[in-house]
C-alpha cells in the first residue's frame, strides 16, 4: 500500500527522514517545494538524496519534502513515476520545475500496467493534500502539457535532439533539418530542444530563439514558456523578430509556413527586412533572413502542410546543404503511421486496401446534423474535440455581427472561428467551425471534418478534382495560375484536417461523388 509522508526539507531535521521507515535503503520518489518551485526525484537512499540536494542553492530553499513509498517499489517503477510526476506537474502549472528535461524517458517493464493504475490513485491523493490543482484529464487537455519540453520523447526523437546538440556543440554551422510527418512530435523536439540548451552549461547563455510563423500556435507557445523554468515567452518570435538582435541559435518549427514574397498583407515591411540584410526584395524569403540571422539553425519542416501559394516553395528548402533528420514514430494519431499514408493514399487515389485502426475511430457520417451531434457528445466526455471544415463557405459573420450563420448544409447553419488566436481553446470553439488556419500545428481528441464542395470525385478519370471557383480562401489561391498546384494546396488542407485527432476522425462530406468514392475506406 502506497503512502506520502511529508517533512520539513531543514537540514536539523533530516534525521527525521532518516528514521522514516523508508529513509534508507528503500526505491522511493519524492517531490521538494516551496509554493512556487519543485524538484521531483526518485532514489534508493531517501536521506542521503536529501542530503546532497540541500549543499545545492537552488534546492536549499526549497521548504517541503513529500516522499511517496509503497512496498511494492522497486527501481523501475520509481523511475516510471517519477517520469509521470514530472510530465504531469509541468502540465499542472502550478509549480515551476528545477528539473532539466533531458533523460526523461518511458520504458516498459514488468506489470507496468499496475503501477500506472497505482500513479493515478497518488495523483487523487495529491489534489487532496493541495500540492497539484487538477486532474490528469484536465492536464491531459492543456497546452501546457501537450507542448511541454519535460515530454518523454521516443527513441528516434531523442536520437534527432542528441545528434542537433553534439553538432552544435562541436561548433558545426551546417543547419539542420528535421522532417516529419504530422503527429511525430515536430513541435514537441523543438521545445525540448530549447529546454535542453538552456540546461546545459556549454550552451545555457546562448541567445536562443524558437521561431514560430503562425500567430495562433506562436501565443500558445508564449504561454507554455511563462510556465517552465529558465524559459520565457520572449524566446517564442515571429519570422520578422528574427533581425531584431543576433541570435546564437534559431530554431524553426512548422517551417513549412514560412513565406516568400506572394499574396502578402504587408510587402513594406517584409521589403524593408530583406534590404535590411542585404537581400533582392523579390526573391528573398523569410528563410533567407533566418539563415542571416543565427549562426546554429534548426528547421522543423513537412512538404506535406504547405497550405498557401505565400509558403515557400520546397525547391528553397532543396537549395540550402542541411543536415537532414526524420521523425517516424507516430506520437499524436492513435491509429499510427499506417493512418497517416491512408489518408494521403485516398487523397491521392492510390487504391489503398481497406484497412482498420482499431481503437482509433475513423467514421464517416451520412449527414451533419449527426456529425455536430457526436463531436459535441464526445467534447463532453472527453474534452478537446472540435469541428473544422475546409474554407468552402465565405465568412459573412466577421464582417457583419447581425448575422448569425456562416455555413448551412441540409438545414444546418453553423458559424465559423469567431477568434483567429487560440481558438481551439476559445470559451464558444465546440459551437463553431474551425478552418485550417486556427487548427494547423494543434492536437485535438476528436475532430469532426466537414470536406467541403470545392473538391469532388471524378470516376472516368479516378482522381480527385477542384472547383476552384467554390475554394473561398481568397489568400489561399491568389497568383495560382496551375490547376495541380491548387488540388496539391487542397489536399494539404484536408489531410491536416484529417489528422488531427488522437482518437478518432468523424467525416462528413458535402459532394456526394466524393463521398461516394470514399465510403469504401470506412469501416463498415
Amino acid at each position: 500500500m502506497y503512502e506520502i509522508k511529508r517533512f520539513n526539507y531543514r537540514k536539523d531535521q533530516f534525521g527525521e527522514v532518516r528514521d522514516y521507515r523508508y529513509g534508507e535503503n528503500w526505491p522511493i520518489v519524492y517531490i521538494l517545494e516551496d509554493g512556487r518551485e519543485a524538484y521531483i526525484g526518485e532514489t534508493t537512499a531517501a536521506y542521503k538524496r536529501a542530503s546532497q540536494h540541500f549543499e545545492k542553492a537552488e534546492r536549499a530553499k526549497l521548504k517541503t519534502m513529500y516522499i511517496i513509498a509503497d512496498d511494492e517499489y522497486n527501481k523501475s517503477a520509481t523511475l516510471d513515476i517519477e517520469s509521470s510526476l514530472i510530465k504531469y506537474m509541468s502540465g499542472d502549472g502550478k509549480y515551476l520545475l528545477q528539473n532539466a528535461n533531458f533523460g526523461i524517458q518511458e520504458s516498459d517493464y514488468y506489470d507496468r500496467e499496475r503501477y500506472q493504475a497505482k500513479f493515478e490513485i497518488i495523483w487523487n491523493e495529491l489534489q487532496k493534500l493541495d500540492i497539484v490543482d487538477n486532474d490528469l484529464v484536465q492536464i491531459q487537455n492543456s497546452d501546457l502539457f501537450k507542448y511541454s519540453p519535460y515530454k518523454a520523447l521516443s527513441q528516434d526523437q531523442l536520437d534527432v535532439v542528441e545528434k542537433i546538440m553534439s553538432s552544435i556543440k562541436s561548433g558545426e554551422t551546417t543547419p539542420h533539418l528535421v522532417s516529419g510527418e504530422p503527429g511525430t512530435g515536430k513541435t514537441i523536439v523543438a521545445t525540448y530542444l530549447v529546454k535542453a540548451l538552456t540546461m546545459k552549461n556549454w550552451s545555457k547563455d546562448l541567445e536562443i530563439g524558437l521561431v514560430i510563423p503562425m500567430t495562433s500556435l506562436r501565443r500558445t507557445l508564449k504561454r507554455v514558456f511563462e510556465n517552465v523554468k529558465g524559459l520565457t515567452p520572449g524566446m517564442v518570435i515571429g519570422p520578422n523578430d528574427v533581425v531584431k538582435k543576433k541570435y546564437d541559435i534559431l530554431i524553426v518549427d512548422e517551417a513549412h509556413r514560412l513565406q516568400r514574397r506572394v499574396n502578402l498583407t504587408n510587402y513594406r515591411d517584409f521589403d524593408k527586412i530583406s534590404a535590411s540584410l542585404g537581400l533582392d526584395k523579390d526573391s528573398a524569403t523569410q528563410l533567407d533572413w533566418i539563415l542571416k540571422s543565427s549562426k546554429y539553425l534548426v528547421l522543423f519542416y513537412d512538404k506535406y502542410q504547405s497550405i498557401r501559394p505565400a509558403d515557400i516553395k520546397y525547391n528553397a528548402i532543396d537549395n540550402v546543404t542541411f543536415i537532414k533528420h526524420k521523425l517516424v514514430s507516430q506520437m499524436r494519431v492513435n491509429g499510427g503511421e499506417g493512418y497517416i499514408q491512408y489518408i494521403r493514399d485516398i487523397l491521392n487515389c492510390s487504391d489503398p486496401p481497406h484497412i482498420k485502426f482499431y481503437p482509433y475511430e475513423f467514421k464517416l457520417f451520412e449527414n451533419v446534423k449527426d456529425l455536430v451531434s457526436a463531436i459535441k457528445e464526445k467534447d463532453r466526455d472527453y474534452g478537446l474535440s472540435r469541428l473544422v471544415a475546409g474554407y468552402a463557405w465565405e465568412w459573412k459573420t466577421k464582417e457583419n455581427k447581425e448575422i448569425d450563420y456562416d455555413i448551412e448544409i441540409d438545414g444546418i447553419r453553423l458559424k465559423w472561428n469567431s477568434v483567429t488566436e487560440d481558438w481551439v481553446n476559445s470559451p464558444n470553439a465546440i459551437n463553431e467551425i474551425g478552418c485550417i488556419h486556427t487548427i494547423q500545428g494543434y492536437d485535438l481528441n476528436y475532430t469532426g471534418v466537414i470536406i467541403g464542395p470545392e473538391i469532388s470525385y471524378d470516376k472516368d478519370q479516378h482522381k480527385i478534382v477542384v472547383d476552384k471557383s467554390k475554394y473561398l480562401d481568397f489568400n489561399g489561391k491568389r497568383a495560382i495560375t496551375d490547376p495541380a498546384e491548387l488540388e496539391a494546396y487542397i489536399k494539404n488542407i484536408y489531410k491536416t484536417l484529417l489528422t488531427r485527432g488522437i482518437s478518432g476522425t468523424y467525416v462528413y462530406i458535402v459532394d456526394e461523388a466524393l463521398r461516394e468514392y470514399m465510403r469504401q475506406y470506412f469501416p463498415d
